[in-house]
């Protein structure tokens, strides 16, 4: 049997997805996260065989899990399924160490052959995507992106600053060079852009 934990913080899709997957006779879901931190800690308890998880969720991204499960050098591979088709976030997956990158849109039988390739170690990436990549290359740096997102969302350079132990003037700094980098004309512009190519 293919053990497989699945991370999705929508309770109908993350219903749908366990509920197509329990079908497959050689499938078994033996755990569901709401969030990245509970993917997480399945993960470590559990050690199953494939990750399924969302990209956006709360307290932890997909990508951010991924990365984790790849640092803990646990036996789990990981497959992204998202509703992002941008090769920015197919890359920084595929940096972070993911196996498999579903769009939620693909055909509900390409899921479980996935889970299957993906834990005969396999990858089962979208191939147009895949083209997409290798483009254009991300120019933000890990902190530029996270300040950049957190203005995105609208907060102010004092609450960023903050939140992360850094000074307003630094916080300032990293905005420029985002928006410098993007061609952008300010913070909301520019996190839109970022956005766009799957940057954020």
């Amino acid at each position: 049997m293919i053990r497989v934990v699945i991370a999705e913080d929508q309770a109908m899709v993350l219903g749908a997805l366990a509920a197509l997957l329990e079908i497959e006779g050689d499938i078994d879901v033996i755990g569901r996260a709401r969030d990245g931190e509970e993917a997480l800690a399945l993960c470590m308890r559990e050690r199953p065989d494939v990750l399924l998880t969302d990209i956006e969720m709360p307290k932890m991204t997909g990508l951010e899990v991924a990365a984790a499960v790849k640092r803990a050098a646990l036996p789990t591979r990981v497959i992204i399924l998202t509703t992002f088709a941008r090769g920015g976030y197919l890359r920084r997956a595929l940096d972070a160490g993911a196996s498999g990158y579903l769009l939620k849109d693909s055909p509900a039988e390409q899921l479980a052959n996935a889970v299957r390739r993906v834990k005969l170690g396999g990858r089962v990436i979208d191939p147009e995507l895949a083209a997409e990549a290798w483009g254009e290359p991300d120019p933000l740096t890990d902190r530029e992106r996270q300040v950049l997102r957190m203005a995105g969302e609208g907060q102010s350079s004092a609450d960023i600053a903050a939140a992360l132990n850094l000074s307003e003037g630094t916080v300032r700094n990293y905005l420029s060079e985002a928006i410098n980098k993007l061609g952008a004309a300010n913070r909301v512009e520019a996190a839109r852009i970022a956005r766009d190519k799957g940057w954020l």
